[in-house]
Protein backbone atom coordinates (compact mmCIF):
# COMPACT_ATOMS: atom_id res chain seq x y z
CA UNK A 1 0.00 0.00 0.00
CA UNK A 2 1.53 3.10 -0.86
CA UNK A 3 -0.11 6.65 0.77
CA UNK A 4 1.01 10.02 -0.44
CA UNK A 5 -1.09 11.85 1.91
CA UNK A 6 0.20 13.47 5.06
CA UNK A 7 -2.51 14.85 6.67
CA UNK A 8 -4.70 12.03 6.51
CA UNK A 9 -6.91 12.08 9.55
CA UNK A 10 -6.98 15.79 9.58
CA UNK A 11 -10.62 16.19 7.55
CA UNK A 12 -13.07 12.96 7.65
CA UNK A 13 -13.35 11.67 4.14
CA UNK A 14 -17.25 11.79 4.49
CA UNK A 15 -16.79 15.60 5.01
CA UNK A 16 -14.66 15.73 2.75
CA UNK A 17 -16.08 14.35 -0.62
CA UNK A 18 -19.33 15.31 0.53
CA UNK A 19 -21.43 15.91 -2.78
CA UNK A 20 -21.45 19.41 -3.49
CA UNK A 21 -24.10 19.31 -6.20
CA UNK A 22 -27.22 17.67 -6.77
CA UNK A 23 -25.44 15.42 -9.95
CA UNK A 24 -22.83 14.23 -7.30
CA UNK A 25 -25.74 12.53 -5.27
CA UNK A 26 -26.03 8.77 -6.23
CA UNK A 27 -28.69 6.55 -7.81
CA UNK A 28 -31.29 8.76 -6.15
CA UNK A 29 -32.60 10.46 -9.72
CA UNK A 30 -36.46 10.69 -8.56
CA UNK A 31 -35.86 12.81 -4.82
CA UNK A 32 -33.06 14.98 -6.93
CA UNK A 33 -35.28 15.62 -9.95
CA UNK A 34 -38.11 16.38 -7.42
CA UNK A 35 -36.11 18.96 -5.60
CA UNK A 36 -34.43 20.85 -9.08
CA UNK A 37 -38.68 21.04 -10.04
CA UNK A 38 -39.26 22.66 -6.73
CA UNK A 39 -36.28 25.10 -7.21
CA UNK A 40 -36.96 26.11 -10.55
CA UNK A 41 -41.11 26.97 -9.53
CA UNK A 42 -39.50 28.97 -6.65
CA UNK A 43 -41.91 26.82 -4.60
CA UNK A 44 -40.34 24.47 -1.89
CA UNK A 45 -42.95 22.74 0.30
CA UNK A 46 -41.73 21.77 3.98
CA UNK A 47 -40.29 18.04 3.20
CA UNK A 48 -39.71 14.70 4.69
CA UNK A 49 -36.86 12.67 3.30
CA UNK A 50 -36.77 9.33 4.38
CA UNK A 51 -34.59 6.55 3.59
CA UNK A 52 -31.80 4.19 5.23
CA UNK A 53 -28.56 5.81 6.55
CA UNK A 54 -25.94 7.07 4.08
CA UNK A 55 -28.12 7.15 0.93
CA UNK A 56 -27.28 11.60 0.40
CA UNK A 57 -30.63 12.48 2.64
CA UNK A 58 -28.79 15.06 4.71
CA UNK A 59 -25.96 15.79 2.03
CA UNK A 60 -29.09 16.98 -0.14
CA UNK A 61 -30.71 19.06 2.39
CA UNK A 62 -27.56 21.06 2.40
CA UNK A 63 -27.35 21.02 -0.94
CA UNK A 64 -30.97 22.38 -1.50
CA UNK A 65 -30.40 24.96 1.36
CA UNK A 66 -26.84 26.70 -0.35
CA UNK A 67 -28.97 26.66 -3.64
CA UNK A 68 -31.86 28.64 -1.91
CA UNK A 69 -30.25 30.83 0.74
CA UNK A 70 -26.15 31.43 -0.41
CA UNK A 71 -23.25 29.01 0.78
CA UNK A 72 -22.73 31.10 3.87
CA UNK A 73 -26.55 31.09 4.98
CA UNK A 74 -25.55 29.82 8.34
CA UNK A 75 -23.18 32.54 9.30
CA UNK A 76 -26.03 34.63 8.18
CA UNK A 77 -28.14 33.08 10.77
CA UNK A 78 -30.71 31.42 8.31
CA UNK A 79 -30.14 27.79 8.72
CA UNK A 80 -30.65 26.44 11.93
CA UNK A 81 -28.92 22.54 11.77
CA UNK A 82 -30.31 19.84 14.32
CA UNK A 83 -29.72 16.12 15.34
CA UNK A 84 -33.29 15.94 16.65
CA UNK A 85 -32.35 13.13 19.12
CA UNK A 86 -29.96 14.58 20.94
CA UNK A 87 -31.57 18.40 21.00
CA UNK A 88 -35.43 18.78 20.13
CA UNK A 89 -37.14 18.26 23.48
CA UNK A 90 -40.11 20.73 24.26
CA UNK A 91 -38.36 22.80 26.09
CA UNK A 92 -35.89 23.26 23.04
CA UNK A 93 -38.81 23.94 21.11
CA UNK A 94 -40.11 26.69 22.99
CA UNK A 95 -37.33 28.54 23.85
CA UNK A 96 -34.68 28.42 20.83
CA UNK A 97 -36.05 26.54 17.43
CA UNK A 98 -39.70 29.11 18.23
CA UNK A 99 -37.83 32.50 18.52
CA UNK A 100 -35.64 31.28 15.38
CA UNK A 101 -38.47 30.81 13.12
CA UNK A 102 -40.12 34.10 14.51
CA UNK A 103 -37.02 36.24 14.48
CA UNK A 104 -36.86 38.83 11.07
CA UNK A 105 -33.44 38.58 9.20
CA UNK A 106 -33.05 41.85 7.36
CA UNK A 107 -30.63 41.84 4.48
CA UNK A 108 -27.72 44.53 4.54
CA UNK A 109 -28.76 45.42 1.39
CA UNK A 110 -32.21 46.37 1.21
CA UNK A 111 -34.93 45.55 4.03
CA UNK A 112 -36.52 42.67 2.38
CA UNK A 113 -37.04 39.41 4.94
CA UNK A 114 -35.12 36.32 3.85
CA UNK A 115 -36.42 33.37 3.77
CA UNK A 116 -34.65 30.38 6.37
CA UNK A 117 -34.41 26.70 6.80
CA UNK A 118 -34.74 24.14 9.54
CA UNK A 119 -32.62 21.41 8.99
CA UNK A 120 -33.77 18.33 11.66
CA UNK A 121 -31.45 15.22 11.41
CA UNK A 122 -32.63 11.93 13.10
CA UNK A 123 -36.33 13.59 13.38
CA UNK A 124 -38.06 10.09 13.72
CA UNK A 125 -36.40 10.11 17.30
CA UNK A 126 -38.41 12.90 17.95
CA UNK A 127 -41.11 12.30 21.22
CA UNK A 128 -44.55 12.72 19.54
CA UNK A 129 -45.57 15.53 21.97
CA UNK A 130 -43.00 17.29 20.35
CA UNK A 131 -43.97 16.44 16.89
CA UNK A 132 -47.51 17.70 17.89
CA UNK A 133 -45.53 21.08 18.58
CA UNK A 134 -43.78 21.10 15.62
CA UNK A 135 -46.69 20.91 13.60
CA UNK A 136 -48.53 24.10 15.08
CA UNK A 137 -44.94 26.33 14.42
CA UNK A 138 -45.17 24.56 11.22
CA UNK A 139 -48.72 26.02 10.47
CA UNK A 140 -47.78 29.47 11.71
CA UNK A 141 -44.13 30.00 9.83
CA UNK A 142 -45.53 28.69 6.31
CA UNK A 143 -44.00 31.12 3.72
CA UNK A 144 -41.20 32.13 5.77
CA UNK A 145 -39.27 28.87 6.81
CA UNK A 146 -38.77 26.09 5.63
CA UNK A 147 -38.97 22.87 7.51
CA UNK A 148 -37.21 19.89 5.93
CA UNK A 149 -36.74 16.75 8.33
CA UNK A 150 -34.56 14.07 7.69
CA UNK A 151 -35.80 10.20 8.83
CA UNK A 152 -34.87 6.69 8.63
CA UNK A 153 -38.14 5.39 9.90
CA UNK A 154 -41.14 7.78 8.48
CA UNK A 155 -43.43 5.37 10.58
CA UNK A 156 -42.25 7.16 13.63
CA UNK A 157 -43.54 10.47 11.90
CA UNK A 158 -47.12 11.36 13.43
CA UNK A 159 -49.01 11.77 10.26
CA UNK A 160 -50.20 15.57 10.56
CA UNK A 161 -46.86 16.31 9.81
CA UNK A 162 -46.52 14.08 6.99
CA UNK A 163 -49.47 15.32 5.64
CA UNK A 164 -48.15 19.17 6.03
CA UNK A 165 -44.88 17.95 4.12
CA UNK A 166 -43.86 16.35 0.60
CA UNK A 167 -42.23 13.10 1.12
CA UNK A 168 -39.36 12.36 -0.81
CA UNK A 169 -37.93 8.74 -0.52
CA UNK A 170 -34.02 7.78 -0.88
CA UNK A 171 -33.38 4.18 -2.03
CA UNK A 172 -30.39 1.86 -0.59
CA UNK A 173 -27.10 2.33 -2.48
CA UNK A 174 -26.08 -1.29 -4.10
CA UNK A 175 -22.95 -2.37 -4.36
CA UNK A 176 -21.75 -0.94 -7.83
CA UNK A 177 -22.52 2.55 -6.79
CA UNK A 178 -20.92 2.03 -3.26
CA UNK A 179 -18.14 0.41 -5.33
CA UNK A 180 -17.49 3.43 -7.79
CA UNK A 181 -17.41 6.10 -5.07
CA UNK A 182 -15.34 3.97 -3.16
CA UNK A 183 -12.56 3.68 -6.51
CA UNK A 184 -13.20 7.34 -6.94
CA UNK A 185 -11.93 8.47 -3.26
CA UNK A 186 -9.45 5.96 -3.63
CA UNK A 187 -7.55 7.35 -6.92
CA UNK A 188 -8.24 11.22 -5.40
CA UNK A 189 -6.34 9.91 -2.46
CA UNK A 190 -3.53 8.10 -4.01
CA UNK A 191 -3.96 4.87 -2.80
CA UNK A 192 -2.76 2.05 -4.13
CA UNK A 193 -4.51 -1.53 -2.84
CA UNK A 194 -2.72 -4.27 -4.11
CA UNK A 195 -5.59 -6.62 -3.39
CA UNK A 196 -8.43 -3.79 -4.02
CA UNK A 197 -10.94 -6.50 -4.93
CA UNK A 198 -11.45 -8.04 -2.08
CA UNK A 199 -10.99 -4.91 0.33
CA UNK A 200 -14.09 -3.12 -1.47
CA UNK A 201 -16.24 -6.86 -1.07
CA UNK A 202 -15.34 -6.22 2.73
CA UNK A 203 -16.01 -2.62 2.95
CA UNK A 204 -19.00 -3.38 1.00
CA UNK A 205 -20.51 -6.18 3.46
CA UNK A 206 -19.77 -4.12 6.95
CA UNK A 207 -21.60 -1.05 5.41
CA UNK A 208 -24.85 -3.04 4.93
CA UNK A 209 -25.74 -0.08 1.98
CA UNK A 210 -24.35 2.75 3.80
CA UNK A 211 -22.08 4.59 2.33
CA UNK A 212 -20.59 7.30 4.86
CA UNK A 213 -19.96 4.04 6.80
CA UNK A 214 -18.32 2.45 3.46
CA UNK A 215 -16.08 5.28 3.16
CA UNK A 216 -15.35 5.90 7.62
CA UNK A 217 -14.20 1.95 7.43
CA UNK A 218 -12.17 2.63 4.12
CA UNK A 219 -10.29 5.91 5.58
CA UNK A 220 -9.75 3.75 9.60
CA UNK A 221 -8.47 0.78 7.23
CA UNK A 222 -6.03 3.21 5.46
CA UNK A 223 -4.96 4.85 8.74
CA UNK A 224 -4.36 1.47 10.64
CA UNK A 225 -1.88 0.51 7.47
CA UNK A 226 -4.02 -2.54 7.16
CA UNK A 227 -4.75 -2.45 3.74
CA UNK A 228 -2.24 -5.00 2.84
CA UNK A 229 -3.30 -9.03 1.87
CA UNK A 230 -1.77 -10.58 5.11
CA UNK A 231 -4.61 -7.95 7.10
CA UNK A 232 -7.31 -7.84 5.18
CA UNK A 233 -9.34 -9.58 7.65
CA UNK A 234 -8.70 -7.80 10.50
CA UNK A 235 -11.21 -5.18 8.96
CA UNK A 236 -13.84 -7.25 10.24
CA UNK A 237 -12.32 -7.32 14.06
CA UNK A 238 -12.23 -3.14 14.01
CA UNK A 239 -15.80 -3.28 12.57
CA UNK A 240 -17.31 -5.49 15.30
CA UNK A 241 -17.45 -8.16 13.24
CA UNK A 242 -15.78 -12.18 13.52
CA UNK A 243 -12.62 -12.90 10.95
CA UNK A 244 -14.04 -15.32 8.55
CA UNK A 245 -12.41 -18.28 10.09
CA UNK A 246 -13.62 -17.64 13.53
CA UNK A 247 -17.06 -17.19 12.12
CA UNK A 248 -16.35 -21.12 10.04
CA UNK A 249 -15.62 -22.05 12.90
CA UNK A 250 -18.65 -20.79 15.41
CA UNK A 251 -21.09 -22.18 12.15
CA UNK A 252 -19.81 -25.50 12.09
CA UNK A 253 -20.60 -25.97 15.91
CA UNK A 254 -23.87 -24.52 14.81
CA UNK A 255 -24.83 -27.09 12.59
CA UNK A 256 -23.16 -29.90 14.73
CA UNK A 257 -25.26 -28.95 17.75
CA UNK A 258 -22.13 -28.25 19.79
CA UNK A 259 -23.41 -25.84 22.55
CA UNK A 260 -20.88 -25.77 25.07
CA UNK A 261 -18.27 -25.28 21.89
CA UNK A 262 -20.49 -22.14 20.81
CA UNK A 263 -20.44 -20.53 24.03
CA UNK A 264 -16.14 -21.12 24.35
CA UNK A 265 -16.13 -19.17 21.27
CA UNK A 266 -18.50 -16.50 22.77
CA UNK A 267 -16.27 -16.06 26.34
CA UNK A 268 -12.73 -15.98 24.09
CA UNK A 269 -14.10 -13.44 21.97
CA UNK A 270 -14.43 -9.46 23.26
CA UNK A 271 -15.45 -6.35 21.03
CA UNK A 272 -18.06 -8.05 18.46
CA UNK A 273 -21.01 -6.31 18.06
CA UNK A 274 -24.53 -9.02 18.88
CA UNK A 275 -25.99 -7.41 16.11
CA UNK A 276 -22.92 -7.96 13.74
CA UNK A 277 -22.64 -11.73 14.18
CA UNK A 278 -26.33 -11.69 13.71
CA UNK A 279 -26.06 -10.65 10.61
CA UNK A 280 -23.20 -12.67 9.67
CA UNK A 281 -24.75 -16.17 10.79
CA UNK A 282 -27.83 -14.91 8.78
CA UNK A 283 -25.72 -15.10 5.41
CA UNK A 284 -23.86 -17.92 6.37
CA UNK A 285 -27.48 -19.84 6.80
CA UNK A 286 -28.43 -18.12 3.56
CA UNK A 287 -26.26 -19.85 1.85
CA UNK A 288 -26.53 -23.29 3.35
CA UNK A 289 -27.83 -26.14 1.40
CA UNK A 290 -31.06 -27.95 1.94
CA UNK A 291 -32.88 -25.85 4.29
CA UNK A 292 -36.63 -25.70 3.39
CA UNK A 293 -38.57 -22.62 3.89
CA UNK A 294 -40.41 -23.58 7.22
CA UNK A 295 -36.95 -24.26 8.61
CA UNK A 296 -35.72 -20.80 7.66
CA UNK A 297 -38.79 -18.87 8.28
CA UNK A 298 -38.37 -20.32 12.06
CA UNK A 299 -34.74 -19.05 11.67
CA UNK A 300 -35.42 -15.80 10.43
CA UNK A 301 -38.30 -14.95 13.03
CA UNK A 302 -35.83 -16.40 16.03
CA UNK A 303 -33.33 -13.44 15.13
CA UNK A 304 -36.04 -11.03 14.63
CA UNK A 305 -37.16 -11.95 18.52
CA UNK A 306 -33.94 -12.34 19.78
CA UNK A 307 -32.30 -9.02 18.43
CA UNK A 308 -35.26 -7.09 20.32
CA UNK A 309 -34.85 -8.60 22.89
CA UNK A 310 -30.90 -7.50 23.07
CA UNK A 311 -31.79 -3.67 22.11
CA UNK A 312 -34.20 -3.41 24.53
CA UNK A 313 -30.95 -4.11 27.66
CA UNK A 314 -31.09 -8.13 27.54
CA UNK A 315 -27.88 -9.37 28.43
CA UNK A 316 -26.52 -10.26 24.85
CA UNK A 317 -24.38 -13.38 25.63
CA UNK A 318 -27.40 -15.12 27.61
CA UNK A 319 -29.42 -14.21 24.35
CA UNK A 320 -26.90 -15.32 21.97
CA UNK A 321 -26.51 -18.64 23.52
CA UNK A 322 -30.34 -18.87 23.46
CA UNK A 323 -30.98 -18.33 19.75
CA UNK A 324 -27.79 -20.46 18.86
CA UNK A 325 -29.64 -23.29 20.46
CA UNK A 326 -32.70 -22.86 18.82
CA UNK A 327 -31.30 -22.28 15.27
CA UNK A 328 -28.99 -25.08 15.99
CA UNK A 329 -32.40 -27.17 16.61
CA UNK A 330 -33.44 -25.98 12.59
CA UNK A 331 -30.17 -26.82 10.82
CA UNK A 332 -29.96 -30.59 12.23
Amino acid sequence: MALDNESLLDVPWVEKYRPQEFEDIISQNLAINNLKRFINSKTVPHLIFTGPAGTGKTSSALILTHKLLGNDCKKKGLLLELNASDNVRMEYVRNILKKFVNQSIISLDSEENHGKIVILDEADNIPGTVQQALRRIIEKSSGNVIFIFLCNNINRIIDPLISRCAVLRFTPLNKEKINSRLKFIIKKENITIKNQEKLLNILFFISEGDLRKAINALQMTVALEIIDDLKLDEIYSISGYFKPEILEKLFNALKLGKIDDLKEILKSLSGYSSRNLMRQVLLKISQEKGLNNINLARIYSYLGEYEFRITQGSNSEIQLNALFNMISRELK
